[in-house]
């Protein structure tokens, strides 16, 4: 009889976001990272913006690791005082999107309609035209934007950029906000 291998699923790794609610306070960020530091954990990708609700702040962060350390990592930077509340996500539980910007020689658009027909295919568009350049936009996931790079850089990309990733749970609402609903009548009951 062959003996049946045991899979531990929390150590196998995988891409998880983190999205980390707050005030918008001073040193916060380096505090946050620090903890992926200190656990050796590289961020893929970090934004930062104001949220839904006036006066807190969304931190989304990408990260490649285990579910055992995502679940000791959202612990810990809830620890933080700044901190209102940490989540973390698989991808199938969120809608993302990267934007990436692409500054190709506009000659390369003269010389033959390839680079016209790549942008059209993909998706993309231009914003801006000047006789030394041309800048066009994609939106989408990491791998689209990729491909669209690989596939312009047959004209020579001159330079190139992908923001951080942002995010939305698929939740009908922010669970943030259940989580203030809940806190504030736990407040009003002590008093």
């Amino acid at each position: 009889m062959i003996p049946l291998k045991i899979i531990n699923y929390n150590h196998m790794k995988r891409e998880y976001i983190i999205t980390v609610y707050s005030e918008n306070h001073i040193g916060l960020l380096t505090r946050i990272t620090i903890i992926f530091t200190r656990r050796k954990i590289n961020i893929e990708s970090l934004t930062v913006s104001e949220s839904a609700i006036p006066g807190v702040f969304k931190f989304t962060i990408v990260v490649y690791t285990s579910a055992e350390l995502i679940e000791k990592v959202a612990s810990q930077i809830e620890k933080q005082i700044d901190v209102l509340k940490a989540f973390y996500h698989t991808n199938e539980e969120m809608i993302y999107q990267e934007i990436a910007l692409y500054k190709v020689p506009t000659e390369a658009l003269y010389e033959n309609n390839t680079i016209e027909t790549v942008v059209r295919n993909s998706g993309a568009r231009i914003l801006e035209i000047t006789r030394e350049y041309t800048i066009i936009e994609k939106t989408g996931h990491k791998e689209e934007t990729q491909a669209l790079f690989e596939e312009l850089n047959k004209a020579k990309v001159l330079q190139f950029i992908r923001s951080g990733r942002v995010a939305l749970t698929r939740d009908p609402i922010e669970r943030l906000s259940e989580f203030l609903k809940e806190r504030d009548a736990m407040l009003d009951s002590i008093d």
